[in-house]
């Protein structure tokens, strides 16, 4: 794909920040009060289901507003309807579950997104090939959604939120359903994404944040816990370590693993783990 715009951020100015939000659901808290910045490369909201990652994601998206607070996205406010239609053709999104034509090619459905996305008409089939050659899917541009497989789909889905060439990527709970080969390659293309754009990806696998992710952020609750680099989430436990052979924190050097990551979150959570 062509180079894309910087997305160079420091702490004090991220690509994408939420400040004081939060949202409700009748009774129900899904955020309360949380602020949190993405800087460029992968962070990663750790958390269990009904933690509000998904709400989370659905405000950087545009989709959903908060009840309080602010939502701000490359750099502008994300209020406005003029405002929030431009910012959305520079966002990519991929939701855990995704609508599709089962009838469309994996090259058609991608056209679509495009086409949904507002990127000129003499570009979105050229756009279309690129995102698919990005997630490895060019040779089955011409099969059908429903007979892709399911690790298949989320690549084509991947590639329909990059088709416009965001600046600020969105994945809820990319690796979900995926079998032990296809989450590893899938991680792999999370990576190589963080080095294209700003990524910002939900999961409840310490696995996917130890091997994908720069930073964290940990939900509980509707609360925002912690944030920082993975590292420093696998230090909180008093006298944690990584194991030999894990992948190192870029920012650290320091080697972090799935066990590690799980340790710190369970101590953010209040748990102890079990040993084995």
């Amino acid at each position: 794909m062509t180079s894309l715009p910087s997305t160079a951020a420091t702490d004090s100015q991220p690509v994408a920040a939420v400040a004081g939000v939060t949202v409700r659901y009748g009774p129900t808290t899904a955020l309360d009060d949380v602020s949190l910045g993405f800087p460029s490369g992968v962070t990663g909201l750790l958390g269990p289901n009904g933690a509000g990652k998904s709400t989370l994601l659905s405000l950087l998206s545009t989709a959903r507003r908060p009840r309080s607070g602010t939502v701000t996205l490359l750099g502008e406010s994300a209020s406005g309807r003029a405002r929030v239609q431009r910012l959305r053709q520079r966002i990519g999104v991929l939701p855990q579950s995704f609508g599709f034509y089962p009838r469309f090619t994996a090259l058609e459905f991608t056209e679509y997104a495009a086409w949904l996305r507002k990127v000129p008409a003499a570009q979105r089939r050229e756009r279309a090939y690129e995102a698919l050659r990005l997630v490895q899917m060019e040779k089955h541009a011409d099969r059908r959604m429903g007979a892709l497989s399911g690790g298949m789909l989320r690549r084509v889905g991947i590639a329909q939120a990059m088709v416009n060439e965001p600046s600020l990527v969105l994945l809820d709970e990319p690796t979900v359903g995926l079998d032990p080969a296809q989450r590893v390659g899938f991680r792999s293309l999370i990576k190589e994404l963080g080095d294209r754009c700003a990524v910002v990806m939900s999961t409840h696998l310490a696995e996917d944040v130890a091997h994908v992710c720069d930073r964290v952020a940990v939900l509980l609750e509707g609360t925002a816990r912690f944030t920082g680099t993975v590292a420093e989430l696998c230090a909180l436990p008093e006298g944690g370590t990584a194991s030999e052979g894990a992948d190192p924190d870029e920012a650290t050097g320091t080697e972090v693993d799935g066990g590690a990551v799980e340790a710190g979150y369970l101590h953010l959570a209040g748990m102890e783990t079990v040993a084995t």
